[in-house]
């Protein structure tokens, strides 16, 4: 298996690369990203109810991982149990970032990413620092992806090519060769008959010779002689 030289633990612990991949980036949630909870939970931690939301929301930061590498994007999220998403750039339709009033203020935001077939967001990294930036890392990453498809691709329509025409070749030298055949028998064919028909006249001529042997010829003296008196 083949890792990028230095992984975080904690990614570590639950990603699984394929052969040669590697990892490109990984992050979280902004920091900064909880605090519209602790606006909320701060006044309402007086009835404990704030607390809870406090809690949850860091729970969920600490919890949430992105990853992108070389062949796709990673999510996991989960408290107690753990649920990993993985989405490969071949299926990656398009992608887009969000920013709320204190996710521009303080630098973060969500990247949407869609899937070619799939029923609106496939996959959101939530909060993350820079968004146009990962944004524009996975926008990379798709783009590679195709061109090294497309190229791959190529080869194998050369591929298929090159044997249709090795096919071709052998096609046409049985062709070849078989006309160079059929004009031998022909060529011989003309001598064969001149001799058959040679032989014939011969047989002919012999017979009218024959025929001729065997006539009596007629004595001039009988057609001529006269009634006897």
């Amino acid at each position: 298996m083949s890792k990028s030289p230095v992984i975080d633990p904690e990614i570590d612990d639950w990603l699984t690369l394929d052969q040669d991949e590697e990892i490109v980036w990984s992050g979280k949630p902004h920091e900064s990203s909880l605090i519209p909870a602790l606006i909320i939970g701060l006044p309402l931690a007086l009835v404990l109810v704030g607390l809870f939301i406090i809690a949850g929301a860091y729970l969920h930061r600490e919890n949430m991982q992105y990853v992108v590498t070389t062949d796709g994007l990673y999510k996991k999220t989960g408290i107690i149990s753990r649920d990993v998403q993985r989405i490969d750039f071949g299926k990656v339709q398009n992608t887009s970032y969000s920013q709320g009033f204190f996710g521009s203020q303080f630098g973060y935001g969500n990247v949407d990413i869609s899937t070619a077939g799939g029923s609106g967001i496939e996959m959101q990294f939530q909060s993350v620092p820079e968004p146009r930036e990962v944004q524009e890392l996975i926008n990379k990453r798709v783009k590679a992806s195709r061109g090294k498809s497309a190229t791959e691709s190529g080869e194998t329509k050369r591929d298929v090519l090159d044997e249709i025409l090795i096919e071709l070749k052998e096609i046409r030298s049985t062709l070849e060769a078989q006309q160079d055949s059929v004009g031998d028998t022909a060529a011989t064919m003309p001598n064969v008959d001149s001799s058959e028909e040679r032989h014939s006249n011969n047989e002919t001529d012999s017979e009218l010779n024959e025929s001729e042997g065997t006539k009596q010829p007629t004595d001039p003296s009988e057609t001529d002689q006269g009634p006897s008196r």
